[in-house]
Order: C-alpha cells, then sequence, then structure tokens
C-alpha cells in the first residue's frame, strides 16, 4: 500500500514539474527567437486589432502589445525585426488555387501578359527554334477577351490554328487558356491526338469548328483531355528520374514564388492522390515553406477505396492537411463555358457547360459527408450556383446528425438573386476572387447583359449581409498568385479603364484583409491556430512596404512584400 503510494506521489510530482515548466517558458521574461517591433502590426484579433509588436517562441506567437511591454521578451540571442513604421499583417492564405500549376506555369512559355495573338505565333516561334522535333511546347495565360485585336479569320474572336501550324511543322503545340479550361493545339498536336473533323464533342466539351466543321484548333473543357491524354503518353516515356525531378521542381517553384508573394498558406484546389505523396514527402523532409491545405480531386471510385488513407490533419508542424474533396460543375465564363440559366448574351445558342453529372456529384457529396470531408465545387454560372446549392441542401437535410460541415461552393462568380441568401442560411462558404472581379469585367456584360451581371456577378457585400462567409484568393496560375492586386480589386472594383465595376459590392480593408487572412483560415478549418496574430496562434507575418489598410487605393498596386515569416522563420525576404 505504501509503496503504491509512494508511486503515486511521485507521479503527482512529475505532473506539478512538467506544468511548472510549461509555465515558466511562458512567462513573459523569458527571451523570444523572434520580436517584431516599432510599427503597425495588424492582428485581425477584435479585441485588440492593431499592436506595435509581437513575440515569437517556438514558432508561436508567445505575446502582442507595445514595444515597452514586449522589452522583456529581447534577450541576447533574439532576433529582432526593426518594422521603422512599416505594416506587418498575419501571413495571406490563398484559399484557392492550384499549387502545381504555379510550378508547371513556370516551366511553360508564359503568356500572361500577351496583348495579341501575334506574340503569341512570335514565343512559340522562337521556343520552336530552340526544341528537338518533337518534343512538345507547351504555354499558359492566353485570353482572347484581353487582347488589343481579333485575329483574323475567327471563331467567337478565337483565332485559326493555321499560323501556329505553319511556324512549328515539327513540335507539337499545347497553349492553356489563362482560366485552364480550353486549350489551344497545332496541327501536329492534333494529328498525334487522331482529332479530325469527325471527332464527335466529348460530353460536357466542344471542339470549336469552322463553318465547313473543321477543328480550329479550340478545344473547350472536357474536350481538352483529348490533346492532354497524349500530351501524357509522350510524358510518361521519359525515365523515371527526369519524371521525378519535373515535379519537385514543379512544387520547388511554387513554393518559392508563393513565398515571395506574401502567400503563407495556400488552398490547393485539386490534388491527386500522387500529388499529395509528393507533397507528403517534401513536409517530412521539411523541405516546403507554404503551409498547404489540399483538396483532393478523383473520381468516385478512387476516392471510395483511398480516401480514409489520405485524411492528414497537420503534418509537419501544420505544413500538410488534407480534409476536404473538390470537383467541377461548369467551366469558366469567358470561355463560355459557365453554366447559366438562361443563355449568354453574346451567344443565344449556349446556356455553357454541365461538366459533371449532378448525379455524379450527388455521390461525391454522399462520399464526403459520409467520410467527414469538406466538399468544394467549382461552380461560376448561376445554373450551375444553384444546382450545387440544391445538392449541399439535400445531403445536410439527410445528414442532421453532422455539424459544421463548412462546405463550400468556388468561385460562387455569377448567382441569381433568390440563391444569395441561401449561402449564409446553408452555411456554405463562397470562396471567391477578389482579381476575378476586376480581370473578368470588362466582358462580364458581353456574356451576361446589364441586368443579370448587377444582380448576380460578384455579389461581395450582399452575400456578406446575408450571413456568408467569404474567403478570397487568386486561382493562381489562371492570375498571379500575387495577393496585392486581388486585395485592390476587392476593396476598389476598379477596371484597368477605369470604371468601378458595381461599387456599391465593395469590401472595407479591413473585410477584405479578413477575407485573406481569419475567413480563409476558418474556411480551412484552422481558424484556432492561423488567420490572426494571437498569442498560442502560428506565427506566420507578413511585412509590406506600404500601409495597404490606409493607402490610396492606386498605391496599393505599388506595394511591395519586404519579408515573409512561416512559424517564426523567415523564408522570404526582398532583395
Amino acid at each position: 500500500m505504501k509503496k503504491r503510494i509512494t508511486i503515486s506521489m511521485i507521479a503527482c510530482c512529475m505532473i506539478i514539474t512538467a506544468v511548472m515548466l510549461f509555465v515558466n517558458c511562458q512567462k513573459k521574461d523569458l527571451p523570444a527567437d523572434l520580436v517584431v517591433q516599432n510599427g503597425k502590426i495588424v492582428t485581425m484579433d477584435d479585441s485588440l486589432p492593431e499592436v506595435t509588436a509581437v513575440a515569437v517562441r517556438n514558432g508561436i506567437v508567445a505575446a502582442i502589445g507595445t514595444d515597452e511591454e514586449l522589452s522583456s521578451f529581447i534577450g541576447p540571442d533574439t532576433e529582432v525585426i526593426d518594422l521603422q513604421g512599416k505594416l506587418a499583417v498575419p501571413g495571406f492564405i490563398d484559399a484557392h488555387a492550384h499549387f502545381t500549376g504555379i510550378g508547371q506555369a513556370k516551366l511553360g512559355l508564359d503568356l500572361m501578359s500577351v496583348k495579341n495573338w501575334d506574340e503569341v505565333i512570335s514565343k512559340v516561334k522562337a521556343a520552336a527554334a530552340d526544341a528537338a522535333p518533337g518534343t512538345w511546347i507547351q504555354g499558359r495565360g492566353w485570353h482572347q477577351e484581353k487582347w488589343d485585336s481579333v485575329p483574323s479569320p475567327n471563331v467567337d474572336g478565337l483565332p485559326f490554328h493555321h499560323e501556329l501550324s505553319r511556324i512549328s511543322p515539327e513540335n507539337p503545340v499545347l497553349l492553356k487558356h489563362a482560366s485552364g479550361h480550353s486549350c489551344f493545339a497545332n496541327a501536329n498536336a492534333m494529328k498525334r491526338a487522331g482529332i479530325s473533323r469527325s471527332t464527335p464533342d466529348p460530353p460536357g466539351g466542344e471542339i470549336v469548328r469552322d463553318k465547313q466543321g473543321r477543328p480550329i484548333g479550340i478545344f473547350r473543357e472536357t474536350a481538352q483531355r483529348l490533346l492532354e491524354k497524349t500530351l501524357n503518353e509522350a510524358l510518361e516515356k521519359r525515365t523515371p528520374d527526369q519524371i521525378y525531378a519535373e515535379k519537385k521542381r514543379v512544387v520547388e517553384l511554387a513554393d518559392q514564388y508563393c513565398l515571395s508573394k506574401g502567400i503563407t498558406s495556400f488552398h490547393d484546389a485539386g490534388a491527386s492522390f500522387e500529388t499529395i505523396d509528393l507533397y507528403k514527402e517534401f513536409v517530412e523532409k521539411g523541405k516546403l515553406g507554404v503551409r498547404l491545405y489540399v483538396m483532393i480531386k478523383a473520381d468516385n471510385t478512387s476516392l471510395r477505396d483511398r480516401i480514409n488513407n489520405y485524411r492528414i490533419e497537420g503534418l509537419g508542424n501544420n505544413h500538410l492537411t488534407v480534409r476536404a474533396i473538390k470537383h467541377l460543375a461548369d467551366g469558366a465564363l469567358g470561355a463560355h463555358g459557365a453554366w447559366l440559366l438562361e443563355p449568354y448574351e453574346d451567344l443565344p445558342s449556349s446556356i455553357g457547360l454541365n461538366i459533371a453529372p449532378m448525379e455524379e456529384i450527388r455521390e461525391t457529396a454522399r462520399i464526403a459527408i459520409e467520410n467527414d470531408f469538406q466538399l468544394n465545387i467549382h461552380c461560376i454560372g448561376d445554373r450551375a450556383n444553384r444546382e450545387i446549392l440544391n445538392i449541399y441542401e439535400n445531403a445536410f437535410l439527410s445528414h442532421p446528425e453532422k455539424k459544421d460541415l463548412r462546405w463550400r461552393i468556388e468561385h460562387s462568380q455569377h448567382l441569381h438573386p433568390d440563391d444569395i441568401p441561401r449561402f449564409g442560411g446553408l452555411g456554405v462558404i463562397a470562396s471567391m476572387q477578389g482579381i476575378h472581379c476586376t480581370s473578368d469585367g470588362p466582358w462580364v456584360w458581353k456574356r451576361l447583359g446589364e441586368k443579370r451581371a448587377e444582380e448576380g456577378a460578384y455579389m461581395w457585400r450582399t452575400l456578406m449581409e446575408t450571413g456568408a462567409v467569404i474567403c478570397n484568393g487568386t486561382d493562381a496560375p489562371v492570375e498571379d498568385v500575387d495577393p496585392l492586386p486581388s486585395f485592390h480589386a476587392t476593396i476598389s472594383r476598379k477596371l484597368k479603364d477605369g470604371r468601378v465595376f458595381y461599387p456599391d459590392q465593395r469590401m472595407s480593408p479591413e473585410e477584405a484583409l479578413r477575407s485573406y487572412t481569419l475567413n480563409a483560415a476558418y474556411a480551412g478549418f484552422q481558424e484556432d491556430r492561423l488567420g490572426s496574430l494571437i498569442p498560442g496562434k502560428l506565427a506566420d507575418i507578413v511585412i509590406l512596404s506600404k500601409d495597404i489598410m490606409t493607402i490610396p487605393e492606386n498605391e496599393i498596386l505599388d506595394t511591395d512584400v519586404l519579408t515573409t515569416i512561416v512559424g517564426g522563420k523567415i523564408l522570404y525576404q526582398k532583395p
């Protein structure tokens, strides 16, 4: 009996000692690893929204307050960053983008800034001159609506392949639209894929043709797979070492670029199981700087068989989380692929494209809810949004025991007024991208007409007023992953020509920053550790060259990311 008491007393003493050690480790007079001071630090915490200093210990925010209050945290080995009056904010969280897409875009032709079809031809011609015969030439970023001239001949403003085929006769060419929802191919690529006048349109896709029914080189939505299959077969002929080296390089390039733009967390909107394995390898080796929240993109059979083996929560000090599924209901507005309730204003013969059968998505919803996974579905057109809201509502009603699901609609760009209140009512998160509003704005009127555009396009404020949570992002590589242009678009809605796209829907700077930090953390079930700078949360901080919360709107676009800190470690500094 005495022995038992002695053992119990020893155990109690050990517990008390451990507790005392923990408490002592949190004492203010113990030095911090890092102190950021002498500036304006926006915390995103309503109880103390702004401070001048933050102390970090073991990758966690240890304290916030004034420089004087935190002076005791500075010891001989503490790294001190003097903001010199500049602004620091919680690390930006891009709530919808494509991580490997960013890296892959860095390996191919960058067509984001081309002004016309002639410039596309020029870039491909230069690439073909250096490429070995038979090598695929890839690129991404062109957008016909942004060109300063309309090519001739054309279909819906889209050029014919003939010039592209002439300057690259021995090399197959595949150029992705900026949106990723269409692509352009030359004759060599189409021949390799076996595409001819008699090739039928696949379900959910379109081969754009001339008046004689001949393919002009443009492939919309699922029709792209006809080319991608052939491209992938060619790429798979490389050695395993070559394939692996490129995959690693893609992740490295994406990671470095995101950090340079102040992105500390990234919601990857659609990754395969194999890509997740690669991410896991990076994280376990401590080689990934950005925190990834990953949405699995796979068919229902694969999801049923493998989903429970891929549930990951906070691997590698919260650098990898996998607990969401991604699906697509429709295409993009620019390519006339958004699924609408009424025909396009500028293409009355079309209501867009439904990419996946609703029955298939209903099954995905069943898999998600039964396995406690978040479901995030790409919807741009008002018909797509309505159909998916219906599926979500039915799933919720069928499983009343499931709480706090936080299912999302990715983009939520064009809504019928009747469906706007349903987001808040159902607790569906609107995962939107501020930059899409100003990038797409010039042709939204053409596609939808004035009435539909005003009532349902990018309805940020109306959604918020009806109780919806909005998170922000870029959809990179559709747009640059840089959060500052998207932040600017969110508070200004200003187009390049100076027009403002329905200014009554603008967010305030505070609301816009929240959509890029705390709301985005909430959209990934991570608001307890990310999205604000308060004691106990992960120390992800971005230092900016200008105060984006107070400067004139036009100066936001001239603001630079000076320093990116993830878990208290400086991972990027502007040269």
